[in-house]
C-alpha cells in the first residue's frame, strides 16, 4: 500500500511538472515554455511573436503529416551535394565549413535541409495553384521601389591565411603578429562577379579589420580572410536581376497565399494557450 502511494505521488508529481512546463497546446501538440524561450533567443522576438512564430511552425508540421508529404534521405543528400559543388568543395569539407561558420553539426544540418525541403513541398501543395507569375510592369516596378536591396559591393581587398594545419592557422588569427611557418599569407583583390554567392555573403558579413571564420580551402587544408577594404557599391542593373526579382516576388505572393490559409487554419484550429513566460 506505501509503494502503491509513493508511486501515485510520483505520478502526480510527473504530471504537474510536465503541466507546467507546457505554454500552448497545438491540436493536441505541445509547445513549451522552453520553446518560446528558445525561439526568442533565435529569431530575436518576444515571448508573443515567438509563439505565433511556433504556432504557425507547429500548424505547418501537422498539416505536412496529413498531407503525407515526405522527404527522403536521398532527397537530402542530393540537396547537400549540390550545395557544397556550388562552394567548389567536397561534401566532407562543406560539412567542415558549415561546422565553423555556425556551429552546426552534420545531422543538424541535415535536420534543417530536411525541414526546408519538408515546408517547400508543403508550400507548393497550398500555393502552386493561387500564384501567378508577376507582369513586366510589376517586375518594373518592383526594382524601382526596392533599387538599393539591387547593389553589392565592387570588390573586396583581402589578405588570405591559409594553413594546412587548422589549429596552427586559429593560432596566427588569434595572434596576427606571432610568427607561424606553416601559415601562407596573400593579399589579393577579390571581384564580387568572380567569387562563390556564398563566400560574396560571408565577406559582407564580416566586419572591416576582422577575420571570416576557418572555412576548408578545397584541398584539403584551411583558411580565412582578413578584410581589409569593402570597394563602392555596384548597381548591378535591372536586366540582371529580373530573374531574381521574379523569384522574390513570387515568394512574397506564396508568403501572401500561405499566410492566409495558416490565418484560417489557426482560426478553426483546437488551440490552447496555457501561460506565456515572465
Amino acid at each position: 500500500m506505501y509503494k502503491i502511494f509513493l508511486t501515485f505521488l510520483f505520478v502526480v508529481s510527473l504530471n504537474a511538472t510536465l503541466i507546467d512546463g507546457i505554454a500552448v497546446v497545438v491540436k493536441g501538440k505541445a509547445i513549451t515554455l522552453l520553446d518560446i524561450k528558445k525561439e526568442m533567443k533565435t529569431s530575436k522576438v518576444d515571448a508573443k511573436k515567438a509563439r505565433d512564430i511556433l504556432i504557425r511552425k507547429k500548424l505547418e508540421e501537422i498539416e505536412t503529416k496529413e498531407r503525407k508529404i515526405t522527404v527522403s534521405s536521398g532527397e537530402v543528400y542530393d540537396e547537400l551535394k549540390k550545395t557544397a559543388q556550388r562552394n567548389h568543395m567536397s561534401l566532407s569539407d562543406f560539412y567542415t565549413a558549415v561546422r565553423n561558420s555556425s556551429g552546426l553539426s552534420s545531422s543538424e544540418l541535415k535536420a534543417k535541409i530536411k525541414d526546408r525541403l519538408l515546408s517547400q513541398k508543403l508550400y507548393r501543395a497550398i500555393a502552386y495553384s493561387s500564384i501567378s507569375l508577376p507582369s513586366d510592369s510589376e517586375i518594373e516596378e518592383y526594382y524601382k521601389l526596392h533599387k538599393d536591396n539591387f547593389t553589392h559591393p565592387s570588390a573586396f581587398n583581402v589578405i588570405i591565411y591559409a594553413s594546412a594545419n587548422k589549429a596552427q592557422l586559429k593560432e596566427k588569427i588569434d595572434n596576427p603578429m606571432f610568427y607561424v611557418p606553416s601559415v601562407q599569407t596573400n593579399e589579393q583583390e577579390l571581384p564580387y562577379d568572380r567569387i562563390t554567392p556564398e563566400l560574396a555573403s560571408l565577406l559582407q558579413k564580416t566586419s572591416l579589420n576582422t577575420f571570416t571564420p576557418i572555412i576548408p580551402n578545397g584541398k584539403g587544408g584551411f583558411m580565412s580572410f582578413y578584410l581589409k577594404e569593402i570597394k563602392s557599391a555596384k548597381d548591378v542593373g535591372f536586366e540582371n536581376v529580373k530573374d531574381q526579382i521574379v523569384n522574390l516576388i513570387m515568394a512574397e505572393k506564396r508568403e501572401q497565399v500561405l499566410g492566409d490559409y495558416f490565418a484560417r487554419l489557426r482560426d478553426n484550429a483546437d488551440i490552447k494557450i496555457i501561460r506565456m513566460p515572465k
